[in-house]
């Protein structure tokens, strides 16, 4: 998922992979990364995203180069992780973390779901 986040994956087709039921893949899964399939790759769509705009991609651009099929739902999801919309996000100054080296930059700019 963390690489091929832009496709279109779904868990019966993750599941097969991994050999197990989709249902025992799910649990599976969130024991092991603390939420769900579906949360974890909205996760990594919406960190990517939060790259491309901050290196100027407008929100459509960004939503569907991450493989969002729905702009409403690419901004509720957005809006839901980072705490703010994605066009407030891409209008606001980003430099503090380019002098970063990019793996801190990484960890500091990584969106975290609250439960």
């Amino acid at each position: 998922m963390d690489r091929e986040y832009a496709r279109p994956l779904d868990v019966p087709t993750m599941a097969a992979r991994a050999f197990m039921s989709p249902a025992h893949f799910s649990r599976e899964f969130k024991t092991a990364y603390g939420e769900t399939p579906y949360a974890y790759l909205m996760t990594r769509r919406i960190e990517r995203a939060m790259a491309l705009l901050r290196s100027g991609f407008t929100v459509t651009d960004a939503c569907t180069a991450v493989g969002a099929t729905s702009l409403g739902s690419f901004s509720s999801t957005f809006t839901e992780i980072v705490g703010e919309a994605p066009s407030a996000y891409r209008a606001r100054p980003h430099d503090d973390t380019e002098a970063l080296p990019e793996c801190f930059a990484r960890v500091l700019t990584r969106p975290t779901r609250y439960a």
